[in-house]
């Protein structure tokens, strides 16, 4: 018999066992894989972002699905608490650009031994290479009883948190186990689909491969609205192009608006527009074409333009806005001009979709945060059941936002799963 078991050795379950633990209760954290913290291990590039430090307002800014849910579970334990908490045990952290925090060491799989090892010093069980097969309630009395492992065992507990994760990154052990468990107790699971994913598009240039490997800085991705054209979303940073579309940390962030617009307006592709130089209006950048022009009047527009933007782009503009490469500037018209400027403003991508969840950095949708206690993460369907990290309808942009909700309601279900024993 147990106070709390936790289901899942991600980076909330890890989080969730240490507060329980610190509360006084006798907890068992259970995983079905060999080893704990695997999604934490690869994450930022294998460094661990392990959160960012600004301020909350700004965090839940960054948190496009359901963010405001996240000011309770911050007045429980937030981004500043997470940091006290790994220098606590000995892992100092640096802030790197838009506030990313990471190990000084660089090395993700330092933060997942420290996380463990506090796991282990609290006493806490940890079960590995065991499949929950259910998590047992009464139906009646809506209370939690404990789970049932897929060997048949029954393990009885008065509260269990699930710490699943969502559907993305399969290998870690995400594989969308604790929707049905959820969906058992009354809770609406709402439309999973992939967030933070690169986005795929079928231009000629992609198809092609023109572009393949193609990296840019500081420039803008704009989402339009089918139909109207208006901007849905736009993301400023940095890109690249791939084999099937585009990828790169302003992709991610905008593909969750491009999978959006599809199903809204049901079409099959939603048009991009890259504009690689966001601070300059269009005809100021017509008027550097027409001084770069003006400087070189006898060279043939492709070399005019080549380092302008980049070597690769050019050809592929200048077919666009169907300019003859060979081209010297007294041989181009003024609205040929005013093309270039445009698509150097503007440039077309037309999104067919992204990759799959599965490829996908973190889920959308899940477990609805309407039927939970934000200051508790508890359910408020069954007395017991807990919820944390990316089962739950939450995600954020990368950047440390997702392991910061991951962190923070692992925090707070814990804590208040043991609370639980004293009120009991």
């Amino acid at each position: 018999m147990y106070d709390v078991i936790v289901i899942g050795g991600g980076p909330s379950g890890l989080m969730a066992s240490v507060a329980a633990a610190e509360y006084g209760a006798k907890v068992l954290l259970i995983d079905k894989g060999g080893k704990l913290g695997r999604k934490l291990a690869i994450s930022g590039g294998g460094r661990c972002n392990v959160t960012n430090r600004a301020d909350v307002e700004n965090i839940i800014a960054h948190i496009p699905g359901n963010g405001k849910f996240m000011y309770s579970p911050f007045s429980v334990f937030n981004n500043e608490d997470i940091i006290g908490f790994f220098e606590t045990l000995g892992i100092p952290l640096k802030e790197e650009d838009r506030g990313r925090m990471f190990p000084v060491n660089d090395k993700a799989i330092t933060v997942v031994k420290t996380l463990v090892d506090r796991v282990r010093s609290l006493k806490v069980d940890i079960r590995t290479n065991l499949k929950v097969a259910d998590v047992r309630y009464d139906l009646e009395q809506k209370r939690v009883q404990g789970i049932k492992l897929e060997s048949g065992e029954k393990v009885d507990a008065p509260n269990v948190i699930i710490a699943v994760g969502g559907k993305s990154v399969p290998h870690t052990g995400s594989t969308g186990d604790g929707y049905p468990w959820a969906k058992k107790a009354g809770h609406t699971v709402t439309e999973l689909y992939p967030t933070e994913v690169p986005i795929t598009a079928d231009d000629l240039y992609i198809r092609k491969k023109l572009l393949q490997g193609l990296s840019l800085r500081d420039v803008r991705l704009s989402v339009l609205e089918p139909g109207s054209g208006k901007l849905i979303k736009a993301h400023e940073g940095d890109m690249i192009f791939t084999h099937f579309g585009i990828s790169g940390p302003i992709v991610l962030r905008c593909s969750q608006y491009v999978v959006k617009a599809k199903k809204k307006h049901r079409v099959e592709r939603v048009k991009l527009e890259l504009d690689l130089f966001p601070e300059k209006t269009e005809d100021s950048i017509l008027s550097s074409l027409v001084d770069l022009l003006d400087k070189q009047k006898k060279k043939a527009i492709k070399n005019v333009i080549t380092g302008w933007i980049p070597e690769r782009l050019v050809p592929v503009v200048l077919n666009l806005a169907e300019v003859n490469p060979s081209m010297v500037k007294a041989e181009l018209s003024n609205e040929k001009l005013r093309s270039l400027a445009h698509l150097v403003k503007s440039f077309p991508i037309h999104a067919t979709g992204t990759l799959s969840i599965e490829k996908a950095f973190v889920t959308g949708g899940g477990v609805s945060v309407k039927e939970i206690y934000p200051k508790r993460m508890e359910s408020k369907l069954m007395k017991g059941l807990f919820f944390c990290g990316e089962v739950l309808d939450i995600h954020g942009y990368t950047g440390g936002y997702n392991i910061t909700v991951a962190f923070s309601t692992g925090y707070t279900a814990g804590q208040s799963a043991a609370m639980n024993l004293w009120e009991d």
